[in-house]
Formats: structure tokens, sequence, C-alpha cells
């Protein structure tokens, strides 16, 4: 496997790295009603723990409610039970067929725990990045010793390595930012 081949390897790992952290910073509450937010939420369904996307229609009809309609109405209490369950603080309320979810608005001090929770998170996908670069580093130098790869190809390759770290940390950096603005908004 040439260089070129292993940079693009990265590149899509990295790829996964950033999609993940999307994923992740996506279940961070906000002020504002996102299906996100339960999507993931494990219910205890038929014996087995299922995510709540996979049970039930999830709206968002107004800016701080969510609405879930189980497709089994037996599930409601189920359902009622893992969202108290869940770090999400929040409080259903069930009229037999659906459940609802009043976000409440943030106090300064949720909002700012918030931010810390996020920060926690897109520095865990740094360092995820970082990572993929340190094996692709290795396995850079492994190729050096072993298939004759000239050490002037290592250099380039690993300058190219490292501004594809850079350009993937800084799109890292940005999620966050634009969830930090969005959770400290009123």
């Amino acid at each position: 496997m040439a260089l070129e081949e292993l940079l693009a390897q990265t590149e899509a790992r990295f790829k996964k790295a950033i999609d993940a952290l999307k994923h992740d910073v996506a279940t961070v509450r906000t002020g504002r009603a996102a299906p996100s937010l339960v999507e993931q939420l494990g219910v205890e369904a038929y014996g087995v723990s299922t995510p709540l996307i996979q049970l039930a229609a999830i709206s968002v009809p107004e800016p701080r409610q969510i609405v879930i309609q189980p497709w089994d109405k037996s599930l409601i209490k189920a359902i009622e039970k893992a969202i108290l369950a869940s770090d999400l603080a929040l409080t259903p309320s069930n009229d037999g067929t659906l459940v609802r979810l009043n976000i409440p608005s943030l106090t300064e001090e949720r909002r700012r725990d918030l931010v810390k929770v996020l920060h926690k998170k897109v520095e865990d996908g740094r360092i995820e990045i970082r990572t993929l670069r340190r094996h692709s580093h290795e396995e850079m130098k492994a190729k050096e010793k072993s298939a004759g790869v000239s050490t002037d190809d290592v250099k380039r390759a690993e300058a190219a390595l490292q501004k594809l770290t850079d350009r993937y940390i800084l799109m890292a950096d940005e999620i966050g930012q634009a969830k930090e603005k969005e959770i400290l908004e009123v």
C-alpha cells in the first residue's frame, strides 16, 4: 500500500470521527426542542433495550415541545420511564396515546454546565483525530523501514498528514463553537 492510499484511508477515518462528533454533539441539550435529544434513548421494549427512534414517531410541533407517538401504545410507560432515567432532566406527560416533553428554558448555570459537557465531547473528538494521526504516522514509519519507501517520501506524507489533521481539528472546533453559540442563545 502506497503512502497516498494510507493518507486516503486516514482521511476517511477522520471523516467518520467528525460524523461521530456531530452525532454526539447533537445529543447535548439546548434551549430548543430537537428530536435528536431523545432519538437514541434506550427504551426497555419487549425485553430488549431499543432506541426510541425505532419505537415511535418523534416530532417537534413547537420550539419548546417534543411529541413522541409510539407505534405500540403499551410502550408509553416504558418510554416515560426511559426519559425519567435519562440525564435530560425532563418530565414527560402522556394523554394515553402520546408522550409530550416540554423543554423549559435553561438557567444560566445549566447553560454553563452544558457548555462544559460540550467542550468535553469536542475534546474527545480532537483526541480521536490525533490518535488516528498517530496510527497513520506509525504505519508510515513502518513502511519506511520495511517497504523501502524513501525518507523524503515519508517526510512529504507526514507533512500532508499534519495538514489533514489540522483541517479536521479545525472542523471539530467549528462544530463545537456552533453548538456552544446555540446553547448560550437565550
